[in-house]
């Protein structure tokens, strides 16, 4: 391991830009639950584990419309946890290192968290490719996507329902994030939509120069973050993926390199 890690510091080191790409195991270390598996989603929310439901059942925009307290005890929580999070130290390290870079550099996530936004990365710079939970939008799907800074929601976790139920600000009728779930055909892809406009530009912008492609704790239960390094890797001769994971550490390329260690950890042993 101690070899790629000298092989991931000296392709930094060179490299002219960075994308950095994260899944759920870039939070953990935060103190984020990464929903791995039904156990690991349970032990989160053991309160959802007597009701007998994993999280892709949970995740569903259903619940929004049979019965919106469940689905908002749920999201409410969630929302209220990540504004209550800190970012770990790993996330300054890598805005330290693509600040020494010229701020040359994207970030792809399937997190909806916002703690790269938190911890001061660009808005600009950021793709969000399943919404954010910080922004709602309607149940109704007829209207637009709104900020959620102004919104709270209170939990009775003993009980597990929402005590208020946010509302649409056009119609009134149930709000929801603004996140794609499972079997989601209503959700508002318009702003995320933006930030892949984004994210196409510089990633065409970038085409000749020398890629460091940084994944996070991504897995491959929903592979999107995976494959989106992968491909670029394969596609650019001047990229290099650098997958950091405890678990899913494999990589297909010979050019790639595996750290298997946490997020935070590996973070810092390759930018130590």
């Amino acid at each position: 391991m101690q070899t790629n890690i000298e092989q991931a510091k000296k392709i930094i080191q060179e490299a002219d830009a960075i994308l950095i790409t994260a899944g759920s195991g870039m939070g953990v270390d935060s103190g984020l639950p990464d929903f791995r598996g039904t156990a690991g989603f349970w032990k989160a929310y053991p309160v959802i584990k007597n009701l007998g439901y994993s999280f892709s059942e949970m995740a569903n925009p259903a619940w929004f419309h049979k019965d919106p307290e469940l689905a908002w005890a749920f999201y409410g929580h969630r929302l209220n946890l990540y504004r209550e999070t800190t970012p770990h130290d790993g996330f300054y390290m890598l805005l330290d290192l693509v600040k020494e870079k010229n701020e040359d550099y994207f970030i792809y996530t399937s997190n909806v968290d916002g703690q790269f936004q938190k911890a001061g990365f660009d808005e600009e710079k950021i793709l969000e490719i399943h919404g954010t939970i910080h922004h709602f939008q309607c149940t109704c799907s007829k209207h637009g996507i709104w900020s959620a800074k102004d919104e709270k929601v209170e939990v009775d976790m003993q009980k597990f329902k929402a005590l208020n139920i946010p509302k649409c600000i056009e119609c009134g009728g149930t709000a929801r994030p603004n996140i794609m779930m499972f079997g989601d055909w209503d959700w508002l892809a318009k702003r995320s939509d933006k930030q892949e406009a984004l994210y196409n530009r510089w990633i065409k912008n970038i085409a000749n120069k020398k890629l460091a492609i940084i994944e996070i704790g991504a897995g491959v239960a929903i592979p999107s973050v995976r494959m989106k390094g992968e491909r670029i890797s394969k596609q650019h001769p001047n990229a290099t993926l650098i997958r950091i994971n405890p678990r899913d550490f494999e990589v297909y390329l010979e050019k790639d390199i595996s750290i298997p260690l946490g997020g935070l950890e590996g973070i810092k042993q390759i930018l130590n």
